[in-house]
């Protein structure tokens, strides 16, 4: 199961991670932009936001910053209007990928994800032809820490609803379904618990492997490409990462 996360993409990039924070706060800016927008400014009635938050949180993304996201968001600061849009498709080997983005420019959004899948060996598809591969879940992400016994989270998750727990050499990988995503995060929070990833995925069903080197090659370069692009918020694939491979 966690081989099928986002969190185990998230381990094997961390480096590079930190090398782009500031593109990530752009995205996350965005991302609780458009929450605040439909929802308002109080975390406690708009669960999108508070999940947004939190997230942005998780990055070590400064107060002020989501504040005057914010704000953005509910006209405080001035209005932007973005968009959400899917575009699915395959990747190098037939990989299926799945892409979020939030966007102020549906044309250039467009053509920026077909040019990475043409570039990199993939194509886009019509919508709904990879969707249907991954499951909408809950993903909450703790590092591993001496002070957390591991049975205990276990068991804490498992009372509070949770649909499955997993474990390696990072850390522990807690899944729920999108209904009482907020429900176990907010009550493990209380327990102490700090997370380096909560927020609502789509985790691929099965995972497939590639092994072409080529493939494997342009598949990075495709994550990549989409992933430096401020446009794109998500990057959901199937590709089983291998585990020495630095992305």
């Amino acid at each position: 199961m966690a081989g099928h996360s986002k969190w185990n993409n998230i381990k094997n990039k961390k480096g590079k991670e930190d090398a782009k924070r500031a593109k990530e706060f752009t995205k996350l800016g965005r991302y609780i932009m458009v929450a605040a927008k439909e929802g308002g400014a109080d975390e406690e009635y708009n669960p999108a936001l508070k999940a947004a938050v939190e997230k942005a949180k998780a990055a070590n993304m400064p107060n002020d910053n989501i504040e005057r996201a914010i704000k953005r968001g509910t006209g405080e600061l001035g209005a932007d209007t973005y968009e959400e849009i899917i575009y699915e498709g395959y990747g190098p080997g037939g990989i299926a990928v799945f892409v979020s983005c939030l966007t102020d420019n549906r044309n250039r959004t467009a053509s920026d994800v077909r040019h990475a899948f043409d570039k990199f060996g993939g194509n886009l598809g019509q919508t709904g032809c990879v969707s249907f591969m991954f499951d909408r879940k809950g993903v909450l992400a703790i590092e591993r820490n001496d002070s957390i016994n591991e049975d205990e989270l276990m068991l804490q998750a498992i009372d509070y609803g949770a649909e499955d727990f997993d474990s390696d050499e990072y850390g522990y990988e807690i899944i729920t379904s999108p209904g009482d995503f907020n429900k176990i995060r907010d009550s493990l929070s209380e327990e102490g618990y700090k997370f380096a990833m909560a927020e609502i995925s789509f985790l691929p069903q099965n995972t497939s492997e590639l092994t072409e080197e080529e493939d494997i090659k342009n598949m990075v370069k495709l994550i990549d490409v989409l992933e430096d692009n401020d446009d794109i918020q998500e990057i959901y694939h199937n590709w089983e990462i291998p585990e020495d491979l630095e992305i």
